[in-house]
């Protein structure tokens, strides 16, 4: 895309994906199905989308880069066919670029059939396992991890006497976050790392048909009844013979959810591991109302993340929630604006303060974080020539101090504006009155209980070994050699 930014993608960091799978042999509607789940996961990725069919072990697959309707037309749906088995996947990319090659799921021909997989995370060791890999023969054909994990799967299946049991056998060298779901020609499979530092739910259809989602919000979408969350280090396999799950490396490692699943990620109406999303961002305003408090007359949060927060906030605080933006729901991935200026009335067209909210009002803002800082402060002189008084601003989470390696895009401590100034400087930096972060004491109570939250952005300890080989092209490098 040259030189071409997404504004739906300029404010935020961003998670890597959402994943969704299916077995039903009641319903033959399964590629729509997945359709529908996916769009229900469209926040997650927007960068690509695809879907495989799977009809008794023969693979219809239909990927493309764009968003899920942009993809996935009548006409692409109903050449998938009828099938018993069916994977998703949405794609933003923290490993590889969001070139044609790297959608998924990804399609693997092997010695003992076929495999479908969709991967949400980042692996920490995936530098040494494609190295590995490539010496033992194996060519890559794309540039992400998810392909590593496919490989490794394979490999581990020519000795393996059944497709579970070989993705156990390769989760013993994968290190980092990975979600999956695999379709055999006859099994759907649905695994976690041992820290689950991703979400995966799994629910029932009215049917008796399974399915697997990042978020129970997919499974809300498809009219499905949430179960539970497939628990860290568990492999859950659904067959003709029924439900079977796995848990020999569960228990292995302490839980390391990434924290960011209840800030920004997920949908407000999904549950992750047992805890209401929308619940957890309100408390992440409460917690801010009582670190920072100060005298105003509205809080206002910047959609959507903010909302919650804000809501938690005023209700705090005391001070009168009101809705501060008006948000254009119609721009999307293919908005975008090529130089520095159109980039800036980008940020207009899609986000835009209502006048008579703010005219003349000390403002608290609320937001899910402060990255770089640039689109920050460009929506708070927007809010700045709409008359704002005052504007104080605090944010849903803790500065973002060191780069994360488990599937958030924040790969670099160079821009992150944390490390170089204090919240002080920010302030001033960004056009506001004061600035407040959440305390990272509050983190772990955002759910009502220690969940156990990954809080290595924030400055924690890392839960893993981390590569020595970081960048998050670096396959690309590798390629261009």
């Amino acid at each position: 895309m040259g030189s071409a930014v997404c504004i739906s993608q300029k404010h935020h960091i961003h998670d890597e994906c959402g994943v969704f799978g299916v077995f039903s042999r009641e319903r033959k509607d399964l590629a729509s199905l997945t359709y529908y789940g996916l769009f229900a996961l469209q926040h997650r990725g927007q960068e690509s989308a695809g879907i495989v069919v799977n009809d008794d072990g023969v693979f219809s697959s239909c990927r493309d880069t764009g968003l899920v309707n942009e993809v996935f037309s009548p006409q692409a749906l109903d050449a998938l066919g009828e099938g018993n088995i069916a994977v998703g996947h949405v794609r933003y990319a923290t490993t590889g670029t969001d070139s044609a090659r790297n959608v998924q799921p990804l399609l693997i021909n092997h010695y003992k059939g076929r495999m479908a997989l969709a991967h949400n995370g980042n692996l920490t060791n995936a530098w040494e396992l494609r190295r590995s890999l490539e010496k033992g023969g194996s060519i890559f054909h794309t540039t992400t991890d998810s392909e590593i994990i496919a490989y490794s799967v394979v490999r581990a299946r020519l000795r393996s006497p059944s497709m579970e049991k070989a993705v156990s056998v390769a989760m013993d060298s994968l290190e980092g976050a990975y979600s999956l779901v695999i379709s055999s020609p006859s099994k759907l499979i649905a695994a976690r790392d041992i820290h689950g530092f991703r979400p995966l739910c799994m629910g029932t259809l009215p049917d008796g048909g399974t399915v697997f989602a990042s978020e129970s919000c997919a499974l809300d979408a498809v009219g499905a009844a949430f179960v539970r969350d497939v628990e860290p280090g568990e492999i859950v396999t659904v067959s003709e013979r029924g439900i079977c799950s796995d848990r020999t490396h569960c228990g292995k490692a302490s839980r390391r959810l990434c924290v960011f699943e209840y800030i920004y990620f997920a949908r407000p109406d999904s549950v992750v591991d047992g805890a209401s999303v929308c619940l957890a961002r309100q408390r992440a305003g409460e917690f801010l109302a009582a670190a920072h408090p100060v005298e105003a007359d509205a809080v206002i949060g910047v959609p959507d993340s903010g909302l919650d927060a804000a809501v938690g906030y005023a209700r705090a605080s005391g001070i009168p929630y009101a809705i501060g933006f008006t948000k254009n729901k119609y721009v999307g991935r293919s908005f975008i604006a090529p130089t520095q200026g159109e980039r800036e009335n980008a940020v207009n067209v899609k986000l835009n303060p209502i006048r008579a909210i703010v005219e003349g009002k000390r403002l608290v803002l609320i937001d899910d974080s402060i990255v770089r800082g640039t689109t920050c402060r460009h929506i708070i002189s927007l809010l700045r020539a709409a008359g704002a008084a005052e504007i104080h601003m605090r944010v849903s989470a803790p500065p973002f101090v060191a780069p994360c390696y488990y599937g958030t895009d924040v790969d670099s401590t160079k821009n992150l504006i944390a490390n170089h100034h204090s919240p002080e400087e920010i302030a001033r930096i960004i056009g506001v009155d004061s600035l407040g972060y959440l305390p990272i004491e509050a983190v772990s109570l955002l759910t009502g209980e220690d969940t156990g939250f990954c809080t290595a952005c924030f400055g924690g300890e890392y839960p893993t070994a981390v590569s020595r080989t970081r960048q998050k092209d670096r396959f690309e490098y590798k390629i261009h050699k």
